[in-house]
């Protein structure tokens, strides 16, 4: 089993947890009390550095019950944490309600998924084979 090591950078830090044995994702906390506005966004700080393996990275993602009681999401879904970054993990925060939101120290702000990373060679082509697809997208295939 891979182990992921955390520091605590600040005094309120909580340590990611699952809340389901067989959860994907591990619940992240905020260490900031703050009011996002409606319409708007914030940086919320989870007081943790993070010692990801080469060959991972973490997907930071919103959680589906802010998502669905509050229009609160993880603004760059999914955010993309590199295995080589030791700074601190912040979650951009986007408000989508008429509402303001309270964000409180301790509350679950967002969850993150662990994922193996593939670095394919990357080559220059002179021609792209076809498909039963081809260029169509957007809507291509019905609604």
């Amino acid at each position: 089993m891979m182990k992921l090591g955390f520091k605590r950078i600040h005094p309120d830090a909580v340590l990611p947890a699952y809340a389901h044995a067989s959860d994907a994702g591990m619940d992240l906390r905020s260490v900031d009390d703050l009011v996002i506005p409606s319409r708007q966004r914030a940086l919320v700080h989870t007081g943790l550095v993070m010692m990801l393996p080469l060959g991972y990275e973490a997907q930071v993602r919103p959680r589906s019950g802010l998502a669905l009681k509050s229009g609160i999401f993880v603004l760059n879904s999914p955010g993309t944490i590199d295995a080589g970054y030791r700074g601190e993990i912040g979650i951009i925060l986007a408000n989508f309600s008429d509402e303001p939101f309270v964000v409180a120290k301790g509350d679950k702000i967002a969850q993150m998924v662990i994922a193996p990373v593939i670095q394919p060679q990357i080559e220059e082509v002179d021609e792209i084979d076809e498909t039963d697809r081809g260029a169509g997208g957007f809507g291509s295939t019905g609604v």
